[in-house]
């Protein structure tokens, strides 16, 4: 069970030294997305700025940051989009660096996204390292700066932010740093909706914490030697002479309080929409409705991909979602199987099941699934395998496929 909830290693990742290759090597990447970007922006008219910073969700959490919430568009079919859909903690940080520097909301969010992508590098690399050594917490990275939608680290889009929040507070988890690990998970639960993975990755932990603890307490009770007729002392299996090993009240106490502090970022969000809207505890299920945002199980992304094999052209674009998930549900039995720690499975299992299981908008999907990154450990530590060229070969070809389609995407539909 241990190897399921840690794998106890020196707590390295954190350090810039050991985590300078994957960072050089994640701004590399992500430059060469940006500039080729810029340049069929430019060879369209458009100017790519605009398409990171102003377009599509950017522009609700610019809203958010420069007047508040309150603001909603009523479509000509009923559905309304309420600003109250998007989780505050992008606009709070928009609205304080646009107050203490010259740029301006959208300026900031950019800005906010870039340093948060950096930070969401160096803790993939730090938990992809603690899990399988150094060269696989580079390739980690390597590989998450190249996924086909890696374009959304750069938007001012929340993602960036949420997965560094969640990166760093599994590795918190899995370094034994509770406290950090709760009060990152709060922060996480004020980014995104889906900080309900990094809240379960933390109980999951948690709880099975308490559980290994108390049967190791009750293992070693077992073994007191009994007491020879007439002696009258008991001798006991412990590390102090006294009762049998147990953990340290602090440490209970350091576990028990980012249990509960886990939940109060998405919980104190949910229920102060409740209050705003008069609906209670189901005023921001409300509110997401109003997106036609909900979860089904998977029912209506099952009917839209059956719907894609209705003709021929479309068949093929049915046949690449499949093929899709099935690679996304592949990765993840690996996972399993190579026995990842256990608060990585739960929170990269929430991630994909919130992605894959909603009736939003069927197009934002891949986006969804960008902060799962535990599902590139087992690709990372394949990758980590080949000699240097190799693997250099495999990244630079995929990261060049991936600036290509980063720039056809934003200049055509774009991340809803």
């Amino acid at each position: 069970m241990t190897d399921l909830l840690t794998r106890v290693a020196p707590p390295r990742g954190t350090a810039p030294r050991r985590a300078a290759p994957a960072l050089l090597g994640y701004v590399a990447v992500r430059a060469l997305g940006l500039l080729v970007l810029a340049l069929w922006s430019a060879a369209r008219g458009k100017s790519a700025y605009t398409l990171l910073t102003a377009r599509w969700d950017a522009l609700w959490y610019t809203r958010v940051a420069e007047l508040g919430y309150g603001y909603e568009v009523r479509l000509p079919n009923g559905d309304v989009h309420s600003n109250l859909a998007f989780f505050p903690l992008l606009p709070w940080l928009e609205r304080v660096l646009a107050a203490v520097s010259p740029l301006s909301c959208a300026d900031a969010g950019f800005v906010v996204s870039l340093l948060a992508s950096l930070a969401a590098a160096w803790g993939i690399f730090a938990v992809a390292e603690h899990v399988h050594g150094r060269r696989a917490g580079v390739c980690a990275v390597l590989l998450w700066a190249v996924l086909p939608v890696a374009i959304v680290q750069s938007m001012a889009y929340s993602e960036s932010l949420f997965t560094a929040l969640a990166a760093w507070s599994l590795y918190a988890v899995l370094t034994g740093r509770w406290l950090t690990a709760g009060t990152l998970a709060a922060l996480a639960g004020l980014t995104r909706p889906v900080g309900l993975a990094v809240v379960a990755a933390v109980w999951a932990a948690g709880v099975t914490s308490f559980v290994r603890e108390r049967s190791t307490a009750d293992a070693r009770a077992g073994e007191r030697a009994p007491t020879p007729p007439g002696d009258g002392s008991t001798q006991r299996v412990g590390s102090s002479g006294g009762a049998p090993d147990a953990p340290r009240a602090p440490a209970v106490v350091r576990r028990a309080l980012a249990m509960l502090l886990a939940p109060l970022g998405a919980a104190g969000y949910v229920l102060w929409v409740g209050h705003r809207t008069g609906r209670g505890p189901v005023g921001y299920l409300d509110v997401q409705a109003g997106w036609r945002n909900g979860f089904d199980g998977g029912l209506a992304f099952a009917r839209f991909v059956a719907d894609k094999f209705t003709s021929f052209p479309s068949a093929l674009a049915g046949a690449g979602i499949l093929v899709g998930v099935g690679l996304v549900v592949r990765l993840y039995v690996v996972c399993v199987r190579q026995r990842q720690p256990l608060p990585l499975l739960v929170y990269a299992g929430v991630v994909t099941a919130l992605a894959l299981c909603a009736s939003s908008y069927f197009g934002s999907k891949p986006r969804l699934l960008l902060p799962a990154f535990p599902l590139l450990l087992p690709l990372a530590l394949a990758l980590s395998r080949l000699r240097t060229s190799r693997s250099a070969l495999v990244v630079g070809g995929v990261a060049v496929a991936s600036a290509v389609y980063g720039a056809f995407w934003l200049n055509g539909s774009g991340p809803p």
